[in-house]
Parts: C-alpha cells; structure tokens; sequence
C-alpha cells in the first residue's frame, strides 16, 4: 500500500490561517485609499480568499488576499473587491448589477432603521391602530430578508417587515405577532414602498417569559452536580496558526465570518503498522459548512417569502456567541477568539467564540471471548470543536466530533425560540398551535457542508453503496442471500442523489489510484441521516433559490471559485446559482479532483414542548473509514483507568498522551451547563 502525506507545512499553514486583525485594518485602509470605501460605506462581508489548492500543495508562492463585499447605503452601489494587504494594492474591483448577480448579505444598519422608518408610515400606523395597538414604543418592526423581490420592486433593496408586542423589557415578544400585516421597506431610499394588510388575526397575548422565575416557577431540585476534569490537562496541542493535534489527528482550525468554522488539511495518524509511529494520512483538503436555508412551509399572503439562508443573506458566522459566561461544553476547555471585520471595516473581535474539548463517547470496542477466557473493554473519547451563534429568533450549535476510530461526525443543535404567527383556527394545515391563538409555521432547517476530500491524494471518486436483495436462483436457493451493490458516480449529473434508507444508501468516496493491503480501493463513507430534503414544489422561488437543498448529494469538480452552493450572493437573487449552474458544464467526477456536498437537516412540526423555549433537536452526519487502514485502528488504544469502578476491579495504566500547550490563552475548567447568548 502507497500512501501520501498530507502537505500541512508550516508555509501552508500560515496561508490558510484564518484573518488576521492587521490584515483588516490593512483591507480597510487601502479601500480607503483607492477611494472605493467612504463615508457610507458599509462592509457586508470580509473574508480570506483561499488560494487554488493545486497551487498551494505545488509549494508555489500564494499571497494572502482580501475579498470584501461593499455597499453604499446612501446610492445602494455594492462592489465585490479584491484587495492584496501586505501589497496594499487592489487586486479585482466588480461593481454588482443586483438584477443579474443578487445583493450583498444584510449590514447591521437594516436591523434598527426599518422600525425608526416604518413607525412613520401612517399606513402602518394605521393597520396597528385599527387593531387597538396605539403605543408604537410597545410595537418591534421585525426586519427579515425580501427573497424574490416582486415586479415593482425591480431595484430597491427591500426588508419585508413583521410586527410584534412586548409589553415590557422582560416580555417576549415572539409570543405576540401582530400578524397579517408586512411592510416592504427600501432600506438604502428609507421609503415605504408597501404596507400589505392581509387579514386581521387577534394578538396572541398569553405571556411566555421562559427567562423569569415567575413564570417558570422556581428551580427543580434533586439535580447533583456532575464534575468532568481531566487533572493531567487534555490530550490536544494547538499552535499559532491553529494547528490542532490529538490522538494521531491533525487539522488547522479557521473562522470565517460566512461559513463559521472551517478545517483544512484533515489527516489521521495510521498506526496499523503496529510499530507506534504513525503515516500521517490525509482525509479532507477542507471541511466547512457552507450554507443554511431556513424554508418555511406556510404559503398564506404574508409568509410565502419566509425562506431565511442565514449562511448567504445573513453571515452566520458573525454571530457567533461569546462564551465567557459558560457554555455547554462541560470539562477541561480551551477557547479561542474569533477576529471578523466589522459593517465599518474595522476589527471585531468575538471573545471565546470557539470550544475546544475532549468528551467520553462510551464504548470503542470490547469482548468477552467464551473460548479463551478473555475480556477486553477500551472506552471512546472524541475531541470536540464546537462554537454556537444566534439568528434572530434560533440558536444553532455546531459541533464537529473526531474519534479515536476514525470517525468525523458533524451535528447541529437548533434551540431558541421558534418564529410564531397568529393560528387562524382548527384544522389549519400549515403551523402549530402552541398557546391559545398562537401558532408556529411548519419550516425546515436544511445544512449543506462542503467537504474538499483528499482521501491519499486528491485522485478520489464517488461510489453509491446500497442494500439489494439476491432472486431465488442458482446464487440464492434459499431466498435468505441479500448483496451489496456499487455504482460509481462518473459525471456531475449521475453524482446529483437522494439518500434512501429503505437500501441503505450511503457514499464512499476512494482513491482508486491507492490501495489497501487486500488490493482494495481506500476510501471514507459518508453515512446520510435521510431525512427529507426540501419540502417545496420545483417550480417554487425557494426552490430555484436553494436548488443544492433538493439533493442529498452533489459531487462537482474541483474549481477554487466555487465555495458557495446557492451562489455568492443569494440575498434577493432571482435564483439558479451554484450548485445547478455549476454542474450543467457536467464535468467527469471520477478520479479527479473533487468536492463533495451534503445536504441534511431537520423538517420541524413544531410542539407544545417546543414553547417557548425549544429543548434541542439535533441532525448531521458522518464520515468514516472504509477499507482505509488495513486493520482495526483502534487496538492498540489503551485501557482506561478511573477512581469509580467497582471494588477489586482491574485497572490497566493510561493517561500518556501530550497534554495542550499551557500557553494558549482562556484555558480552563467548566463545569456548568448553559449557553451564553
């Protein structure tokens, strides 16, 4: 078996390290300059542009670039440029044509102006009074991303704008919509284009505090306090430019203000050799999660906009939470910040926005053998890389596992608050009733993470693995013979799949230019959750606007522009980009460079339990090895020792894995549960 190592040097590193403060400061200051940043200059996005990686891993010289995306909230002019920092220089400067391209994602100035601008809109004003709501400082103006604009509204920079009550500081107000009423705001004129008053549903008024003990009640008692340390200090080291080790992992850990937490040059230790030194194997060139559609399934006048991509239109990654007032990663911690750019180009730096950790995850393997008289246990533990953001009404979680087996697991965990409206009444097909007059629309939460693979090289291909049955025959005179069957996936239109678990579907990808040690392809499976991908007609604007949420699986050539599955700019784009444009040039997918995309997610009928604090529903996704190593990997892991098992039981020595560097800053232990917002 041939095998080749991954190319994580310390140049490489240092490239694909995430954004640096002086780099933003150094963006903003040559903008400035070449006179395209001013005065009204607000900066939707800035983020690295990440060299082609045949360039890289060829150890050709790559400098670090600058892409900034621009808008003028005084003309609405948005830009996409390129900028050289350590050069000072621009590099590519392109004016958008929002008709043609779709707008740059939202800037914080929309949030708070369309409540200044829609209070003075006597239309508005109006609809609140007729329903009995005279006090405007009462009254929230909900700002929410316009989808496809409509025919007159061709040109503007549109919000379409929900109302809600609170009746104090302490109130939620998601518990109160004011439904049947949008406002059509141009954030960039502050004109009203439209004030729609569907239907006049009453004001769910039922109060739902979560927060306060006096609507909760007090604490349930009886809970004791669970402690995770680690006295030794974990088992992970993590350098300067985010190089993480553990247990035979290796990965560079990034932060973009876009995608959140990004992993590149992903490589596993092989230590099947049986000789303690291991092959530094690589598995992923890069790994993020590169958009989120929020669809929401309920078609009435005033919500069929309702589809929230809070990757493309909302930058995710730059709301990410702070974690210094705990969080739920329980044990030994190590955090790290998160430097993004502000709306005004300056650095904003998000204090303990990532967790790093290691967890017990059970059983790894164990047996007790009838014929030798052996008994054999090891536990599992995973490293964990995780941050938490907050948009708008619901908090996601995301969490990548790497286990001592191979194993890369990826979970969402959607809490929060659900988006409510009124509930018009019995029966009613489309939303929840969760208190009295008060429903939740029925919506999806629909992922789809990018994952570059490298599996030994960048030679990899495709296979669908399924379930079949064997007929009666010859093969099977029994009828009890059931088989496997292997398709490889050629070109982009035979790699555009739904996941079935009816047969078992799942995807390896290989490298058939690298064998193992029977002769067989290596290669990693991705196993699919299955649940359903997107709930909506194909003739749909969500549907033409998150197309790559219709498929489970995509696979697509490698091309160094093509980061996003709905397109670059998917705020108000009239649809068809990414992933369908992308793979109309059907281009061979086999033994190549390639990119493989996973949709998954959860399709959520909300429940009484869901109010109004929703407890955690989780979904995701995982990689493992498949023919990749030559044996178990795992058997040489040590048995575990601990103060707490039973009397007289037989402890075996542990613990001789490197503790972290102490230097790395906001290390220490937690152990309380919770999340800060």
């Amino acid at each position: 078996m041939s095998t080749t190592t991954t190319a994580l040097s310390t140049e490489t590193a240092r490239v694909l390290r995430s954004l640096t403060a002086d780099e933003i400061v150094a963006n903003r200051s040559t903008l400035e300059a070449a006179g395209i940043a001013a005065a009204d200059t607000h900066y939707s996005y800035v983020g690295l542009v990440e060299p082609d990686k045949r360039e890289l891993l060829a150890g050709r010289a790559t400098p670090r670039l600058v892409r900034s995306f621009l808008i003028d909230m005084a003309s609405g002019v948005s830009a996409d440029v390129v900028v050289d920092p350590e050069a000072g220089a621009i590099v590519s400067h392109r004016v958008l044509d929002p008709s043609v391209d779709g707008a740059v994602p939202v800037v914080i100035k929309e949030f708070g102006y369309v409540d200044e601008v829609v209070k003075q809109d006597e239309r508005w004003v109006a609809a609140m009074a007729k329903r009995g709501l005279t006090d405007l400082a009462q009254l929230i103006v909900n700002p929410l991303s316009a989808g496809v604009l409509a025919g007159d509204e061709s040109g503007h920079r549109v919000q379409r704008c929900f109302t809600f009550v609170s009746t104090g500081a302490d109130d939620l107000g998601w518990a109160h919509p004011v439904d049947g009423i949008v406002a059509m705001v141009d954030v960039v004129t502050g004109e009203v284009l439209d004030v729609v008053d569907h239907v006049d549903y009453p004001v769910p008024m039922e109060a739902a505090s979560f927060h306060l003990e006096s609507w909760r009640g007090p604490d349930r008692e009886g809970l004791k306090a669970i402690e995770i340390t680690q006295p030794a200090g974990p088992s992970f080291t993590i350098d300067d430019e985010g190089v993480l080790e553990w247990a035979g992992w290796r990965m560079q850990v990034g932060f973009d203000q876009r995608e959140g937490l990004i992993f590149h040059n992903v490589a596993i230790g092989d230590y099947t050799a049986g000789d303690g030194i291991p092959v530094m194997r690589p598995v992923l060139y890069r790994a993020s999660i590169a958009e989120m559609v929020v669809p929401y399934g309920d078609p009435s006048p005033q919500r069929w906009f309702q589809n929230f991509f809070d990757c493309g239109e909302y930058l995710l990654g730059g709301f990410a939470n702070s974690l210094e007032l705990g969080c739920d990663c329980v044990g030994d911690i190590t955090y790290l910040d998160a430097t993004v750019a502000a709306n005004d180009g300056t650095v904003h730096v998000i204090p303990q926005a990532i967790c790093i950790h290691e967890e017990d995850a059970g059983i790894l393997w164990k047996h007790t053998d009838n014929w030798n008289g052996s008994s054999e246990s090891r536990r599992n533990r995973r490293l964990v890389v995780s941050f938490f953001v907050t948009v708008g009404n619901y908090d996601y979680g995301f969490y990548w596992y790497f286990g001592l087996d191979g194993a890369i697991q990826f979970e969402v965990k959607a809490t929060g608050v659900v988006f409510t409206s009124a509930y018009p009444g019995e029966g009613y097909q489309f939303a929840t009733q969760l208190a009295p007059g008060l429903g939740a629309p029925h919506h999806q939460h629909l992922f789809s993470a990018r994952l570059d693979t490298m599996i030994d090289g960048l030679d990899n291909a495709v296979d669908e693995l399924e379930a079949a049955l064997v007929p009666v025959g010859p093969d099977n005179p029994t009828g009890t013979g059931f088989t496997q069957l292997v398709t490889r996936l050629e070109r982009e239109s035979d790699a555009q799949r739904v996941a079935d678990n009816a047969v078992n579907r799942v995807w390896r990808i290989v490298n058939p230019t690298v064998r193992n040690r029977l002769g067989g392809e290596v290669g990693w499976a991705l196993f699919p959750e299955g649940k359903p991908p997107l709930l909506a007609d194909p003739s749909s604007d969500i549907a033409r606007r998150a197309t790559f949420a219709t498929k489970h699986l995509w696979v697509t050539a490698y091309e160094p522009a093509e980061l996003y599955p709905a397109g670059d700019f998917v705020n108000m784009h009239p649809g068809g980009a990414g992933l369908p444009a992308w793979t109309a040039a059907d281009r061979p997918v086999d033994t190549t460079d390639i990119v493989v995309w996973h949709t998954f997610g959860l399709t959520h009928f909300p429940r009484l339990e869901d109010w109004p604090i929703m407890p955690v529903d989780t979904c995701g996704f995982t990689l493992k090895p498949h023919d990749f190593f030559g044996r178990v990997p795992v058997a040489d892991i040590p048995a575990s020792t601990s103060d707490h098992c039973a009397p007289g039981h037989h402890h075996a020595g542990h613990d001789d894995m490197t503790p972290a560097d102490a230097h790395h800053h906001h290390h220490g232990h937690e152990e309380d549960a919770g999340h800060s917002a």
